[in-house]
């Protein structure tokens, strides 16, 4: 694989105060970029000579704790801002008494790489502001940000005192909401708007159902159930408990920043051509649907949709999908097979032997690892830590790419946010085609971490590790393929990989599932009767059983590792049919003579020979034949003669 590394990078290296053992020589070997001597505190006393390496530029500072310091530094001395790399929590404060140097190597290698920027679309909020919640509550909610926002507060009990000029009041029913940040689409019943003119009691105007309006924010202060599942990833939708104060101050601060241009990550791709949803108006898969948690995920036909706008990125519609219609972009796969492929193969280039991966998320595990360095065991020197921002996106296929690069073992840290779902299914799978343990550490306690690693039995990598390229599936199948000797492997029900088996006396090679197959799995022969099946491209998506007018096709969930998967099978063939008047073949032999038994003399409008002959005809003779017929409903009659210039010169002498 070549490699994605920017040019000779500066490795600035800190034991922070003697707490950690880094060997640069090691680290610069393995890495192939430049390491500065090991400082010892670079953030306190050795400041100056910190700003003298940044002036050098290319800089990658070996410590997240103090990178706001070393940004201010930067900026002061008016250098490049450096990148930042934590050897420190990862690696360098541990009980582990093995050496650290190898995994110090690959995370520094790993930091090196490029990556791919996320794509974004910028969302724009104007600051307009509906607020939920009862009389006193929504009101004092209504003042306190009337001076940032433009504020309406619908009030679900009680009355003003008195009309407000700076923000509106309303009452009503929120019967619809939908949309996220700068685009909140609302339809209420029973509206009513305070009327500002009059003495005494405000007063409201006439209800009015239907209303619609829009607005960039939501505040439901209402003590209801929110108005979106996973609320929380929602953008634009603040709900707070109205009884709890913190709570409620913290969402109406939230509220008060939601002004100005933001930036929307485009975390998911989509390719409605690869998706294996329906056809013909019968169900297939519907995998993301079921997994999504904000319903930014729609059906669409043949195909699904994605609202961008409402999807928050958590990833397991992209390591579901069995087809690849939908791939995680913010990073996209290939990134992270390059930083996996990485991982395994600088640590074992530093000397480092069977390496475990342990993949956590960007807050909880970057936590739990932080407090466990600090005042605890620590990682263990061979368990490598690799952080994402969507836990959920480490699918069957990414675990399989990392055992089959030279991880021994692969454990997922879950968050207290995490898809179990998801990730049990994903792991299950992975654990079937891999015949290993993949772990999944539900804890929140910094220690158990800790020992759960430390206690883990004892696992070897392969001797021969692959490189993690190509799509999902392919990536899935080649590390398959590397870590197993079997020919086929039993797969869960739930699995993307498969055969279609065919009840042969049943199936009569109408073609219905080859005609829907979202795939390209099944296929025909224009020249033979045959159901042709090329394993390797099967869903198991069951859209082909489902249309099956005979029921004759079942599915086996597998992973065929032969290369009879690569290439097309006949699952059921028979005999054709001669058309009985040139010869040529056509349809299937036993459903032709299936027919004439059954219509032949027996139908009205086949009740004569010649006309029960055209069942063994060709389309062309059958034609032909229904033209010459007598008593053909398709005939004209006699064709007049064409005119010529003699028969226009004789009308006009006859007038």
């Amino acid at each position: 694989m070549a490699s994605q590394r920017d040019v000779r990078k500066q490795l600035i290296l800190c034991d922070c105060l003697g707490t950690q053992t880094i060997d640069a020589t090691a680290i610069e070997a393995a890495t192939g970029q430049n390491c500065t001597r090991v400082h010892t505190a670079l953030c306190t006393r050795e400041i100056d000579k910190t700003a003298d390496l940044l002036r050098q530029g290319g800089s990658v500072v070996a410590c997240q704790q103090e990178r706001q310091r070393f940004e201010d530094l930067a900026l002061e001395i008016q250098a490049d801002t450096p990148q930042f790399l934590d050897i420190r929590d990862r690696a360098g404060w541990s009980d582990d008494p093995a050496s650290k140097s190898p995994k110090m190597a690959a995370l520094a290698a790993e930091a090196l790489l490029q990556t791919t920027s996320p794509k974004v679309r910028d969302v724009i909020s104007e600051g307009t502001c509906l607020i939920i919640g009862q009389h006193d509550v929504c009101l004092s909610a209504a003042a306190q940000l009337s001076d940032t926002l433009s504020v309406t507060a619908l009030l679900l009990d009680g009355t003003p005192t008195e009309p407000s000029s700076a923000y509106d009041v309303i009452k009503g029913k929120l019967t619809h909401a939908s949309g996220s940040l700068g685009q909140f689409d609302l339809r209420f019943d029973q509206l009513q708007q305070v009327e500002p003119g009059g003495r005494g009691a405000v007063g409201f105007t006439q209800p009015q159902d239907g209303a619609r309006s829009t607005c960039d924010i939501i505040l439901d202060l209402s003590g209801n159930q929110p108005l979106f599942t996973a609320h929380e990833k929602r953008d634009g939708y603040l709900h707070a408990d109205p009884k709890h104060a913190p709570s409620v101050a913290r969402a109406i601060f939230d509220a008060a920043q939601m002004v100005g241009t933001f930036e929307k990550p485009l975390y998911v791709r989509l390719e409605p051509s690869l998706c294996a949803h329906s056809r013909a108006e019968k169900p297939a898969c519907s995998n993301c649907l079921n997994a999504c948690p904000t319903g930014a995920i729609t059906s669409a036909g043949d195909h699904v949709a994605i609202d961008p706008m409402i999807c928050a990125g958590c990833g397991a519609c992209s390591s579901l999908c069995p087809s690849g219609a939908i791939s995680y972009d913010a990073p996209p796969v290939h990134d992270v097979f390059r930083r996996i492929q990485t991982l395994a193969s600088t640590y074992r280039k530093a000397g480092g032997k069977d390496p475990r991966l342990l993949v956590h998320d960007d807050t909880h595990g970057v936590e739990m690892i932080r407090l466990a360095a600090r005042f605890g065991r620590g990682l263990p020197a061979d368990v490598i830590p690799f952080e994402t921002t969507a836990l959920a996106s480490f699918g069957h296929a990414e675990m399989l790419a990392a055992l089959g690069a030279g991880f021994a073992s692969v454990a997922i840290l879950l968050s207290p946010k995490s898809d179990r779902d998801t990730l049990s299914r994903e792991s299950d799978l992975a654990a079937a085609i891999s015949e290993r343990t993949i772990m999944l550490l539900d804890m929140d306690d910094p220690d158990g971490l800790s020992a759960a690693l430390y206690d883990a039995p004892s696992v070897t990598a392969i001797d021969t590790p692959m490189l993690p390229i190509g799509t999902r599936r392919q990536v899935a199948r080649t590390a398959a393929k590397s870590l197993r000797q079997d020919d086929i492997i039993a797969l869960p029900d739930t699995a993307p990989y498969g055969a279609v088996l065919v009840d042969t006396d049943a199936c009569t090679l109408c073609l219905a599932c080859v005609s829907l197959c979202p795939s390209g799995a099944l296929a025909d022969n224009e020249d033979l009767p045959q159901l042709r099946f090329q394993e390797d491209a099967c869903l198991q998506c069951g859209l082909c059983s489902n249309v099956c007018p005979e029921n004759a096709i079942t599915l086996e969930p597998r992973l065929n590792l032969t290369d009879t998967a690569l290439t097309q099978v006949v699952l059921n063939e028979e005999e054709p049919f001669a058309c009985i008047e040139c010869g040529s073949l056509f349809g299937v032999k036993s459903t032709i003579e299936k027919i004439t038994e059954k219509l032949a003399g027996k139908h009205a409008m086949f009740g004569n020979p010649d006309a029960a002959r055209m069942i063994q005809m060709c389309d062309n003779c059958r034609i032909q034949a229904q033209y010459h017929s007598e008593n053909n409903p398709f005939a004209a009659g006699e064709r007049p003669r064409v005119r010529t210039t003699d028969d226009y010169f004789s009308d006009r002498k006859d007038h």
